[in-house]
């Protein structure tokens, strides 16, 4: 690689869709705060993804309703109370 093109905190990185559980390991520079134990045995940083190629319709050919976390009901009760 050449000098100073990429980032000093550029590494192996454990990538999870959080919705079909689907993990891949690529080099990223992404910031993280969590860590997972790779097939390796090796500790590799985490991020998590709400959707990717395992779970996107377009890579699928499935339409698949995906609400995480529950965003649907933490929205109605915040604006719940408003309308009253």
């Amino acid at each position: 690689m050449k000098k100073g093109l990429h980032p000093e905190n550029y590494r192996l990185v454990v990538f999870k869709d959080i919705s079909s559980e689907e993990t891949f390991v690529t080099r990223s520079c992404a910031n993280t705060r969590d860590t997972i134990v790779w097939e390796d045995g090796k500790e590799y940083p985490l991020v998590k993804m709400e959707i990717s190629s395992f779970s996107h319709p377009f890579f699928t050919g499935k339409m698949k309703f995906v609400d995480t976390a529950g965003r649907i009901d933490k929205f109605n009760k915040k604006y719940a109370k408003k309308e009253a």
